[in-house]
């Protein structure tokens, strides 16, 4: 009789077994599922993020007059810039003091060979527009979105 008892537990917990096992495939399943709804909507319906929040070009505000910055070993480079606005910023006057400033602290005592490359003038550009972004970034409006050169000689 124990062996009948023993045979009626052990086919009462296989199915218990079984039922767990077909929840969980069950469960991960849906998980899944959702997940990949969830993601397809971000990817395709929702939309690409930076594309709505991309800043429109206005105004470009030109500094009037070449900074002359000292390089490293005697040499000097002549630099004139101007910044491409956000329509965002409007049509309003800017003080561009602050950014002139960052300019000169971002390339006095530069050596004259990270300047003479392409690479290293681009190198050089984009860290001076990251600093003046974060600068003109004012109560969370995007101000200043371009840099360019208006003149670039070093000797």
């Amino acid at each position: 009789m124990a062996k009948d008892d023993d045979k009626k537990d052990g086919a009462a917990e296989a199915p218990k077994k079984k039922s767990k096992k077909l929840l969980m495939i069950i469960v991960l399943a849906v998980v899944l599922l959702g997940g990949g709804g969830a993601g397809a909507w971000f990817m395709f319906l929702k939309g690409d993020p930076a594309e709505a929040k991309a800043p429109v070009k206005g105004v470009v505000v030109a500094i009037e007059n070449p900074l002359t910055i000292n390089l490293a070993g005697g040499h000097y480079l002549k630099m004139g810039f101007a910044l491409q606005m956000t329509e965002e910023a409007g049509e309003e006057e800017i003080d561009t003091s602050e950014a002139l400033n960052l300019a000169i602290d971002q390339y006095t005592g530069m050596a004259i060979g990270e300047l003479e490359t392409e690479k290293g003038r681009e190198s050089a550009k984009a860290e001076l527009l990251d600093k003046i972004e974060k600068a003109y970034n004012v109560d969370g409006k995007h101000l200043v979105m371009g840099l360019y050169f208006t003149s670039f000689v070093t000797q």
